[in-house]
């Protein structure tokens, strides 16, 4: 195990994240954060323990045969402290919606999935199916074909490599239709189509467009994968209904929200739309 130190400029807050739950996770409680996954290049899986010892520092103990600071600036995506956060923080003294979010839930910032490719197996799994059932079914299947971890005295599995995944033909809980979407994905992760680095590099609407290719993936889940693993601090996400009902709640407004009226709104939210948006949703009735 090695110890790499994250420097993190803005408030931050480790127990805001490991309580959040999304992506089927539940949130939980604690001082460490404990992550199993697939690296970026998708050729190998690793785990880390992360701790806060101070306000603006990180502990990622990094597990696994990796580059020890390629798997912390992994980590400092998936937790979105790979941004300077003082000018959200700075938004919130000016705006009296995004302070009343930031209030609720300091040092709150939006936890991502892993990748694209993990967002990717995810929506495919969980689309129109119990999001608790199917996050017992990935993690079913991580156990199976996937790469287990101790890390921090438990046991955590990463899903499978694409190479692995593709090596799967029948797993119970999974229809066949949803795993031949699934082996779709790990040949485009392959093939690097599904590069989070290049994906979050191009024109926002372009990425929309490619994840809609994929059988399956339609405008919600595109919009999920792109606001909800690529680390982008400025998409506003339009087609989830649950953001749009919690900016008409904090507005005092019937909602949801239409696309073009959350869009007017959050004109003044710039760069910061993807965060105000997921702190609204998860202050929503706090």
């Amino acid at each position: 195990m090695t110890v790499v130190e994250v420097p993190v400029s803005g408030r931050f807050d480790l127990a805001q994240t490991i309580g959040f739950g999304f992506g089927g996770r539940d949130g939980g409680s604690g001082s460490v954060m404990r992550l199993a996954f697939c690296l970026d290049g998708y050729t190998e899986q690793v785990a880390a323990a992360v701790t806060q010892p101070s306000a603006q520092l990180l502990h990622v103990d990094v597990l696994g045969d990796a580059d020890p600071q390629r798997v912390a600036d992994h980590v400092a995506r998936v937790i979105s402290v790979d941004v300077d956060a003082t000018g959200y923080d700075e938004l919130g003294t000016r705006d009296p919606v995004v302070g009343g979010a930031q209030s609720k839930r300091p040092g709150l910032r939006p936890p991502l999935f892993y990748s694209a490719y993990e967002a990717m197996l995810w929506s495919v799994l969980s689309a129109r199916r119990p999001q608790r059932q199917m996050a017992a079914v990935r993690e079913q299947f991580a156990r199976a074909h996937g790469r287990r971890f101790t890390v921090a005295g438990e046991e955590v599995a990463a899903v499978p490599l694409p190479e692995q995944l593709l090596a799967v033909h029948e797993f119970g809980p999974i229809p066949e239709l949803k795993l031949h979407r699934m082996h779709a994905i790990a040949r485009a992760a392959l093939d690097g189509r599904l590069d989070t680095a290049t994906l979050r590099a191009q024109d926002p609407d372009q990425t929309r467009e490619q994840l809609q290719a994929f059988e399956g993936i339609g405008p919600f889940y595109s919009e999920l994968v792109l606001v909800r693993s690529l680390g982008h601090t400025d998409v506003l996400p339009v087609n989830e209904p649950m953001v749009r009902g919690a900016v008409a709640a904090a507005l005092g407004e019937d909602g949801p929200l239409e696309p073009d009226r959350l869009a007017e709104v959050a004109e003044g939210w710039r760069p910061w739309r993807t965060w105000v948006g997921v702190a609204l949703r998860a202050t929503a009735g706090v």
